[in-house]
């Protein structure tokens, strides 16, 4: 990655681009890549906002194809330089496409006019918007919906888009008639012509950062490289702007030192702007009395478990309130947030076992949805099941972290991953050394190949009153579904 100096001004450029049109200029739009979560909403906000979409993807499956086709959008089967013909007025480049890639290499060496995912958002979207970015290594998908709500429930209408499905609405993306766009902020590249991370690009008026460890060790070179890049961001919002830092974090809390914006704090320490006392969880939630400077505290119920959630609801007080929502109006839109899905969603139950999916992959993620699991359910023996699947949660680096992630488990079922291509023997986790440690730290555990190896030994084991957390940031081989299925017909 780039430098901090680096940063602000410039980007790895391989090719000079033609300017993208004016909105009152543009008409047609194309998207490689377009099935993908972000750019599937990111075509979505595009249609809403009246553009002829279309694009192509190398898998077109169910449920953004799906959604894809209810709006009438035209998605192609596989990459083709002849689905630019004729040529669309931009074009948007996912960033998994390599210089190489087929339709990006037509649309280069023919002048077509081209975006990134993040340059399109903020060129035709966000603009002059008041914008409200919430970034972090942890808790931006919930956050971002969570301020969403917030906002929404008192009566505003922000744009926005995130990267995740949110409990109670039809999409995760709307153009909004306010003054506000809202916008998960993700620190991945923008591009193969852009190296930047996409918050770079997202123009902030305002925004969180909810905490910060290493992550995306496929393009971070270290810690001090992904560091930088927050810095970078932290940079970012203008004199007049808030940066929302999480006081229970050090290194958030270094970024004051990088931003000469308003800074306030959240968090669970002494001498944070925000806080919250008097917590009482319970099996549907947890409620809190809010405690910010110039107001009275106000009683709230966030009907969400877990201390990481109970600090994304301070993280969006602490935006909402500055954005001028009224205590009372927070305080309703709190608790009526339904949540998102994904993250400690029950997908039912079936012979007493309460089966429960989360998208955790990242040690801390998983360590603290495991928490969250064992203060809603206490009483109930706690069966955790996970998949390393992403490029870093594979990785060594993160192997001690996992040895100590399912410390609050009764017990732990890995799924090795499989070797890839791309992966290196050297920086490959160890999933047996991984076990071993749980074990020793008094966690049984056991490693299987895949969800179809897993599950016979699952069902084993588990018994009535159990809850079965199942943990992966893609489908697990549909563990879920065939876990309740089993289970019913016992």
């Amino acid at each position: 990655m780039k430098s901090l100096s680096e940063f602000p001004d410039a980007a790895l450029r391989i090719f000079e681009r033609p300017p993208a049109p004016a909105s009152g200029d543009l008409n047609s739009v194309y998207l490689i890549g377009i099935c993908g979560t972000g750019m599937g909403s990111l075509a979505g906000l595009f249609h809403e906002a009246g553009y002829k979409v279309t694009g192509a993807d190398a898998h077109v499956y169910p449920p953004m194809s799906t959604r894809l086709a209810e709006m009438g959008i035209d998605v192609r089967q596989g990459f083709e330089a002849a689905h630019l013909c004729p040529a669309p007025d931009l074009v948007i480049v996912g960033n998994a496409c390599t210089p190489s890639h087929p339709e990006a290499t037509f649309a280069r060496e023919n002048g077509l006019s081209q975006q990134s995912f993040p340059e399109a958002l903020a060129h035709y979207f966000i603009r002059d918007r008041r914008s409200l970015v919430v970034a972090g290594t942890h808790g931006k998908t919930t956050t971002t919906s969570m301020l969403i709500h917030v906002l929404r429930s008192a009566g505003l209408d922000p744009g926005f888009l995130v990267g995740g499905v949110m409990q109670g609405y039809a999409t995760s993306y709307s153009v909004g008639s306010g003054p506000h766009f809202v916008v998960e902020g993700d620190e991945y590249d923008s591009a193969y012509f852009d190296k930047r991370p996409k918050f770079m690009l997202y123009r902030p008026s305002s925004a969180i950062i909810t905490s910060m460890e290493f992550d995306h060790a496929d393009i971070y070179a270290d810690w001090n490289d992904y560091r930088e890049a927050f810095r970078a961001f932290a940079h970012l919002v203008p004199a007049g702007g808030l940066l929302v830092l999480c006081s229970d974090a050090p290194e958030v809390m270094d970024l004051m030192h990088y931003t000469e914006a308003r800074v306030r704090t959240y968090g669970l320490n002494p001498g944070t702007d925000v806080t919250a006392v008097d917590v009482r969880a319970d099996e549907q939630g947890q409620s809190f009395t809010l405690v910010a400077s110039d107001m009275t505290p106000v009683e709230m119920r966030l009907p969400m478990s877990g201390r990481h959630n109970l600090l994304n609801a301070l993280a969006v007080a602490t935006v909402a309130l500055d954005e001028g929502i009224t205590p009372e109006k927070l305080a309703q839109g709190l608790g009526s947030f339904l949540g998102i899905k994904r993250r400690q969603e029950v997908r039912g139950e079936a012979g007493g076992v309460l089966v429960v999916d989360d998208f955790a992959h990242h040690p801390t993620a998983v360590r603290e949805t495991i928490r969250a699991a064992r203060e809603r359910w206490p009483k109930r023996r706690l069966v955790a099941v996970f998949e390393p699947r992403s490029n870093t949660s594979r990785r060594k680096v993160f192997e001690h972290g996992y040895s100590t992630a399912f410390d609050d488990a009764d017990l732990a079922f890995l799924s090795a991953p499989p070797f890839r291509h791309n992966d290196k023997p050297g920086d490959f986790m160890n999933m047996d050394a991984v076990t071993r440690n749980l074990n020793e730290r008094g966690v049984p555990a056991a490693v299987q190949r895949g969800a179809e190896v897993l599950l016979p030994e699952l069902l084993a084991v588990i018994r009535p009153g159990d809850v079965a957390l199942i943990m992966s940031n893609g489908g697990f081989g549909g563990l879920h579904e065939k876990l309740l299925a089993t289970l019913s017909s016992r």
